[in-house]
C-alpha cells in the first residue's frame, strides 16, 4: 500500500500528464479543463487500437498505479509507430508509377523515370478536288490520309524505341520501327526502319507540314529505309549529325521489306544551328547538307523512281525495259529560318542514277528545289514543328479563335533531258514540273488543325501529241488530329 504522501504525489503527476497529453494526442483534449489519468489512458488506448498497438497496459496496474511513466512510454511507442507508417507511405509513393494524360497523349513512367511508354496518335482526313476535271485515275474524293497510333518510350536509360503502324489505305503497314541505344546525346545508335537522313522536308513530321502534301524535292529524297545509323547533337544542340548504312530505296519512296539487290546505300547529314541558344535575330537559323550514295541493279519500281506532283498525280516514270545499272547518288543543301511569326524553309537536291536499256548506258541527273514561306497572323512563333500551341485556343463565346497561319510555296523538278526518248516515253512522261501553292492553316488548339490549299502545277511535255500536259489545278483540304 502507498502512503498518503505518495498518493498525493501521484495526483500531482496526473496533473502534469494532463498538460503533456493535451498537446500531444489530439485537439479535443484542449477542450477539456479537467481530465483524470483514467480518461487520458482511455484516449491513448483508442489511438493504440487505430494504429494496431496494445490496447491496455500489460502490468495489470490501475491507471492511477501505472502513473505518468507508463503512459509516457506508451505515448512514445505510439509516436514511433506513426512515424514508421508515414515513412512507409512515402516509400510506396516514391515507388508508384507516374501516369500522365495531356495534349501530347498518354504516358506511363516508372517512379525513377528510367522506364516510360508514351502513346500518341495522328489522324489526317483529306478532301481533294481537282479543277477543270481530274487527271486520269485521280477523282475528286475524300480519303483517310493517315491513321497512325504511335508507341514510343524508354527501357532503362540506355534503350529507347518507337513503333508506328499505319492503318490508312487498303492494308496496314509499318511506318517506323526502330530501337535507339542512347550512349550519350552526342552519339546514339539507331537500328530499324526510319527516315533516311537526306531531305530536310522528309525529316519533318507530317503533322508539322505547312501544306497538305510535301514539295517536289521530297520526290528525289529517300523516305523511310531499313538500316543502322549513328547520330547525335553536340555543342548544346548547335550541331547535329547522322550517318548510316541502309538497304537503299528509290527516290521519294519507302524501302521494301528486304534488300532487293544485295547492294547497300550510305547516307548522312550534318546540320548547324550556330545561334540556337542565343537571344538574337539569328537564333532561328539552321542550315546543312544531306547526301547518299550506293549501287542499285534491277528493273521495276523497287529500283527506278516515279515522280508525282504535289497533287499526288504521277507525271514521270521510266520505260518498263529500263534498268537501274550502277551507282545512285544524292546531295541536298538545305536550311530554314524562323523569326517570331515568320518562317522560311528551302532545299535543293540532285539525284544522279546510272541506268541502261538495250545495252545503252547513261547517268541521268534529276534536280529539284523549293522555298516555303509562312507567317502566323495571330502572333504565335513559327517553327519547323508548326505552331505548337495557340495563345488563345478556339473556344466559342470566350473570344478564343486559335492561331491562323498563311503559307506560300514554289518549287520545280527537272528531269534530265537525256532521259528522253530512250529511257522515258515523252508521250506519257513530262520533263519538268513547276508548282506553286498558297494556303491557310487554322490551329484550333494544340491537337486540332484545319488546312486549306490551292495547288497549281505546270508541266512540260507528257502529252500524247508531243505538247505539254494540261496544268494541274486543285484544292486540297485537311482535318488533322494529333496528340
Amino acid at each position: 500500500m502507498r502512503t498518503r504522501s505518495e498518493r498525493t504525489k501521484g495526483k500531482g503527476q496526473g496533473a502534469v500528464l494532463l498538460g503533456v497529453l493535451a498537446c500531444s494526442l489530439s485537439a479535443p483534449l484542449l477542450a477539456q479543463e479537467k481530465l483524470t489519468v483514467e480518461q487520458l489512458q482511455q484516449r491513448l488506448e483508442a489511438l493504440e487500437r487505430r494504429v494496431g498497438g496494445s490496447a491496455a497496459s500489460e502490468s495489470g496496474e490501475t491507471p492511477a498505479e501505472s502513473g505518468l511513466a507508463d503512459l509516457d512510454q506508451r505515448l512514445r511507442i505510439l509516436e514511433r509507430k506513426l512515424e514508421l507508417q508515414q515513412e512507409e507511405q512515402v516509400a510506396k509513393a516514391k515507388e508508384a508509377p507516374v501516369i500522365a494524360v495531356n495534349d501530347k497523349g498518354a504516358s506511363f513512367k516508372s517512379a525513377n523515370g528510367d522506364y516510360e511508354i508514351k502513346i500518341r496518335g495522328l489522324l489526317q482526313g483529306d478532301g481533294r478536288f481537282f479543277l477543270d476535271g481530274a487527271p486520269a485515275g485521280n477523282n475528286d474524293t475524300f480519303l483517310l490520309r493517315t491513321a497512325r497510333p504511335i508507341i514510343e518510350g524508354s527501357l532503362g536509360k540506355l534503350v529507347g524505341f518507337r513503333f508506328t503502324p499505319e492503318f490508312a489505305g487498303d492494308s496496314a503497314t509499318i511506318v517506323d520501327a526502330y530501337v535507339d541505344l542512347r550512349f550519350n546525346p552526342a552519339y546514339t545508335v539507331r537500328a530499324g526502319k526510319f527516315t533516311s537522313p537526306v531531305g530536310l522536308e522528309r525529316l519533318q513530321s507530317s503533322s508539322a507540314l505547312s501544306e497538305v502534301e510535301r514539295a517536289l524535292p521530297s520526290e528525289l529524297a529517300p523516305n523511310r529505309d531499313i538500316g543502322v545509323q549513328l547520330q547525335g547533337d553536340v555543342a548544346e544542340g548547335r550541331f547535329g549529325y547522322a550517318i548510316g548504312v541502309f538497304n537503299g530505296t528509290v527516290d521519294g519512296r519507302d524501302a521494301v521489306t528486304t534488300n532487293p539487290d544485295n547492294e547497300f546505300e550510305y547516307a548522312g547529314r550534318v546540320f548547324f544551328e550556330p545561334f540556337k541558344n542565343d537571344a538574337n535575330a539569328l537564333s532561328g537559323l539552321g542550315f546543312g547538307i544531306g547526301a547518299s550514295v550506293g549501287d542499285k541493279r534491277g528493273s521495276g519500281n523497287n529500283f527506278l523512281p516515279r515522280y508525282r506532283t504535289p497533287g499526288q498525280v504521277q507525271f514521270f516514270n521510266y520505260r518498263a525495259a529500263a534498268l537501274a545499272d550502277g551507282q545512285q547518288s544524292r546531295i541536298s543543301p538545305q536550311g530554314y529560318y524562323y523569326r517570331n511569326a515568320f518562317g522560311l524553309l528551302a532545299e535543293y537536291i540532285v539525284s544522279k542514277q546510272e541506268v541502261s536499256i538495250g545495252g545503252v548506258r547513261e547517268e541521268l541527273s534529276n534536280k529539284a528545289w523549293q522555298a516555303t514561306a509562312s507567317y502566323v497572323l495571330t502572333g504565335e512563333d513559327a517553327s519547323y514543328r508548326g505552331v505548337v500551341k495557340p495563345s488563345h485556343p478556339f473556344s466559342p463565346g470566350t473570344g478564343g479563335w486559335g492561331a491562323f497561319e498563311v503559307v506560300g510555296r514554289y518549287g520545280v523538278l527537272e528531269v534530265d533531258d537525256d532521259a528522253f526518248p530512250l529511257f522515258a516515253d515523252p508521250a506519257v512522261s513530262a520533263s519538268e514540273a513547276a508548282s506553286w501553292t498558297v494556303g491557310l492553316n487554322w490551329y484550333l488548339n494544340s491537337n486540332l488543325k484545319l488546312v486549306l490549299n490551292y495547288l497549281h502545277t505546270s508541266l512540260e511535255g507528257g502529252a500524247a501529241s508531243g505538247a505539254d500536259r494540261e496544268d494541274e489545278k486543285a484544292v486540297f483540304t485537311r482535318l488533322q488530329v494529333a496528340f
